[in-house]
């Protein structure tokens, strides 16, 4: 019985860790290691004077907070009109994710 038990334990760490739970959004994705930077969108306002970021974060893919919406990071950074949008994405064995908006405009 201690065996079965032990094993079913097993069974659901691997399930949690291997799942990608916490491989956050990305272009690329790696297994074990992520960090990538990458262009969001883009409008034709010309002047980019202002940027703000936000962040969200997993743990262990059973924890997520965080706010990254592009209105929520432009209204704390005060811009009014958003010139473009950049994104990263870092994760580490699935243990760990966090997932970057940076708002740029004036």
């Amino acid at each position: 019985m201690k065996r079965i038990i032990a094993v079913l334990a097993v069974v659901a760490v691997a399930v949690v860790l291997l799942s990608g739970c916490s491989i956050v959004a990305s272009p690329v994705a790696g297994g074990l290691y992520t960090n990538v930077d990458w262009a969001g969108s883009a409008t034709s306002n010309a002047v980019s004077t202002k940027s703000g970021s936000g962040s969200c974060t997993s743990i262990l893919g059973l924890l997520a907070i965080g706010d990254c919406s592009i209105n929520t990071i432009a209204s704390a950074a005060k811009i009014t009109k958003i010139h473009h949008v950049d994104n990263s994405s870092f994760s580490c064995l699935a243990l760990f994710g966090k997932y970057t908006v940076t708002v740029y405009g004036e």
